[in-house]
């Protein structure tokens, strides 16, 4: 019998249009021979609907629907609860979720926290893994303790912005020089970060990022190349890394509207690197993903420099599945297809609960 699978998209995140994006690929690739696909988005007010199709999701035309779907967290029920809108309402049962959310209460821990109450098998990594690698400051916590280099940051909270002399101060002490990255320690594709080249940038800079998040981070710049890797696997001995990815960026830097508005950026499988960096790279990606207990999938991002020496960035455990996202494109490049990835990730969800 065909299995019912659910595929979350959308949410209240700055990353909306691109989870809508990633969900209508997911969607392609599921094998319907196995699965009966049911899509599920919500809108940036939090309402969940259900959507008809791909086709629906690519469009927005879903966000028009007037048939509300709601995952109850009766672990002995496991269904999506259907209201219509003439007031008729069903239950499906689910059998496994694929959330296509990134960012905020999507790539936090928060809707893996439903399924988890819900126990329903779901793609991706867990609670623990979702809600620190969405964490910028206990990421770095995290691989400080793996001795993996990486850029010097001081934390700031915004809070602390009432006094912002003494701020600055600090950072100024801790980094002595400008240039330096301000980013929210929660947010995702690069949303509300800023290069600072002086003083009244880093001003802006703290207040811009502090309108997302209440924790920053400010930290050293490194001059390199933009090397991301791609991990699939159970955090444990079965984890494996892909090749590796270059950004080529059209802006500054890497940030939301050069990965997605600007059609000079680009994105390159298996750059040539410095000797012993590529290697390094896949090497830290699994000790990472391993590191912050991570399932499933993730993308890990670094800076390679000039002399060969590479320096973690971060971590993205729901990474993009666009037509331009580094991820599957990453694992098209040693020979897995997306419909091959996606049923992987799905016999991936289903082995964490042991459900065959």
């Amino acid at each position: 019998m065909k299995k019912n699978i659910l595929v979350v998209f959308g949410g209240r995140s700055s990353e909306h249009e691109v989870s809508c994006m990633s969900a209508a690929n997911i969607i392609d690739c599921i094998d319907r021979e196995k699965y009966d696909i049911i899509p599920v988005g919500i809108t940036k007010e939090g309402r969940w609907l259900l959507a008809e199709n791909s086709e629906d999701v690519r469009s927005g035309k879903w966000s028009l629907s007037a048939t509300e779907a709601v995952l109850s967290p009766d672990s002995t029920k496991k269904e999506l609860r259907i209201t219509k809108e003439e007031g008729t309402s069903e239950s499906l049962r689910i059998d496994v979720a694929f959330p296509a959310l990134h960012g905020k209460n999507g790539e936090d821990g928060t809707i893996q926290g439903l399924f988890e109450l819900a126990c329903i098998p779901y793609v991706g990594c867990g609670v623990l893994a979702s809600a620190v690698s969405m964490d910028k400051i206990y990421t770095k916590i995290i691989v400080d303790d793996l001795g993996i280099r990486q850029a010097a940051f001081v934390p700031v909270r915004a809070h602390e912005l009432k006094d912002m002399d003494k701020v600055v101060e600090r950072i100024e002490k801790k980094h002595g020089a400008y240039p330096v990255f301000i980013k929210p320690s929660n947010a995702g594709s690069s949303c509300g970060v800023s290069k600072a080249g002086n003083r009244e940038e880093l001003i802006e800079g703290l207040k811009k990022a502090a309108e997302i998040d209440s924790k920053i981070l400010v930290e050293e710049m490194i001059y390199g190349r933009e090397i991301e890797c791609a991990v699939f696997g159970d955090g444990q001995d079965g984890t494996v890394a892909s090749g590796v990815g270059e950004i080529l960026s059209a802006g500054q830097f890497y940030d939301y509207d050069s990965k997605y508005n600007n059609p000079e950026s680009k994105t390159v499988t298996d750059p040539e690197l410095p000797a012993g960096a590529a290697e390094t790279i896949r090497d830290y990606a699994v000790r990472i993903f391993n590191g912050v207990s991570g399932y499933g999938l993730s993308r890990v991002d670094f800076f390679v420099k000039e002399d060969g020496e590479v320096v973690f960035n971060e971590i993205n455990t729901l990474p993009g599945f666009t037509a331009i996202s580094m991820y599957p494109m990453l694992w098209e490049a040693r020979g897995v297809s997306k419909k091959e990835l996606v049923q992987k990730l799905i016999d991936n969800a289903f082995a964490r609960y042991d459900v065959i």
